[in-house]
């Protein structure tokens, strides 16, 4: 059985080794608890922009391509990512390097030069672009349902900002978000893979033992105002509508997470799935259709994401309410429960064998209060029940949480028939 093991340096940094001797590898991730949700009102995207601002050069290696060939030189390609709620920074070395790699990410943390601004600027802003149509609107499907689910709140910022932010940021908003965030009370380190757990404590303390700091604030609390399904349609022009229905959900500390989890695979987690037969095999109107969750502090959201052509669009949304009204009103059959159980515990099995997914794994566990062993998860998704299923489902998928957003090419005759779609929706007793 895999283990890992855990020590805290006397600054507050949490740091997990994950000893995993059969592997010719080794993977670093350092979370950071800071992201969309943490950035001032008038400075959305800062987070985000930051962590692209730290590959740009420190006091030890001045330029980005410094810095590459450094952690190339070690078998690493450094990558980072920010999402609502936290900063990762990751790259796979090679396990007689971990020292090495992690003096790298020291000093990216640490002491990070912020040179090049207007630069990441320029970069930063085509990324946001991506997001936007040729009149300005905002036509990611994920950032508009984000809008509808927490209104006037950072979780319904999108994480890349706006223009007008990225415009704005200078080197003092970058310097104080970096002293203010990234403290080591508020990071893990985490290292997976061909190492042993004495090399990795003694080698982070080397290079973190150093690194001070207070305290973050807290962020405000998500609130909960929605009392009946809310539509956005947003004209672009493409070939095809994009689709997003998405409830109101659980927070992560919520004991019903897992059993979202397999609702999610039921609904649309596979070739087998609910949806994929339905709309793709049966009715042969989508490419593809996905269902994913997002878990925070104190929010959540469970979304169904499909294209379809405008044509098709209300029988799309008339599909996907039928089978959450199913989720929610029948029991899940035996056989399909537990194919799709089978399934998320040999996802789980697979994992073992990725430094990758259990690096990220601990750390980001370890970092939001939600550490499970593979074991653990394992026995938590064998105990759910099709009644629990159904629970779950009746409160999820209730009208009250639903949210529907559509981007594309659509008529009056396609938006009326989709509102009055959503507002037949119930759930029986």
């Amino acid at each position: 059985m895999i283990q890992c093991r855990k020590t805290t340096l006397a600054n507050g940094l949490r740091v997990l080794a994950i000893e995993m001797p059969h592997l010719h590898s080794a993977e670093i991730a350092i979370y950071i608890k800071a992201g969309g949700r943490n950035d001032p009102q008038d400075k959305a995207g800062l987070s985000h922009f930051l962590e692209h601002m730290l590959f740009r050069g420190t006091s030890d290696y001045p330029t980005t391509l410094h810095l590459e060939q450094a952690f190339e030189a070690i078998g690493g390609s450094v990558n980072a990512a920010t999402d609502s709620e936290t900063t990762c920074f990751y790259s796979r070395v090679h396990p007689s390097l971990v020292a090495e790699g992690l003096a790298l990410f020291a000093s990216m943390l640490m002491r990070p030069t912020l040179q090049g601004l207007e630069v990441e600027k320029r970069i930063i802003t085509e990324e946001a672009l991506e997001d936007i149509n040729e009149q300005g609107e905002e036509v990611n499907p994920d950032n508009l349902a984000s809008r509808l689910l927490w209104p006037d709140h950072p979780l319904g910022v999108p994480t890349v900002g706006y223009l007008s932010t990225i415009a704005g940021f200078a080197e003092a908003d970058l310097r104080g978000h970096l002293e203010r965030y990234y403290v080591p009370g508020n990071a893990v380190v985490a290292v997976a893979g061909q190492v042993s757990e004495a090399q990795i404590f003694a080698a982070t303390e080397a290079v973190f033992g150093t690194w001070q700091g207070t305290t973050p604030p807290a962020g405000a609390s998500a609130s909960d105002r929605q009392q009946a399904p809310q539509a956005l349609f947003v004209k672009d022009a493409d070939s095809q509508t994009d689709l997003q229905l998405a409830f109101r959900a659980i927070p992560r500390p919520d004991q019903r997470l897992m059993t979202v989890r397999l609702l999610r695979r039921i609904l649309a987690g596979g070739g087998s799935s609910r949806l994929h037969m339905r709309l793709r095999e049966e009715l042969g109107i989508v490419y593809s259709v996905d269902a994913s969750i997002a878990a925070f502090d104190d929010a959540g959201a469970f979304a169904v994401d499909l294209s379809t052509a405008e044509g098709n669009l209300a029988v799309a949304v008339e599909e996907v309410l039928r089978e959450t009204r199913r989720l929610a009103e029948e029991l899940v059959p035996d056989d399909e429960l537990a194919r799709v159980k089978q399934s998320y515990l040999y996802d789980l099995e697979y994992s073992r064998d990725s430094a990758y997914d259990l690096a990220n794994r601990y750390s980001w566990g370890e970092l939001v209060g939600l550490v499970r062993s593979i074991e653990e998860e394992q026995t938590e998704a064998s105990a759910v029940t099709a009644e629990y299923l159904r629970e779950t489902a009746r409160m999820i998928f209730a009208p009250e949480r639903l949210n529907l957003v559509a981007v594309g090419p659509w008529s009056a005759a396609t938006r009326k028939k989709a509102e009055k779609l959503l507002k037949a929706y119930k759930i029986g007793e």
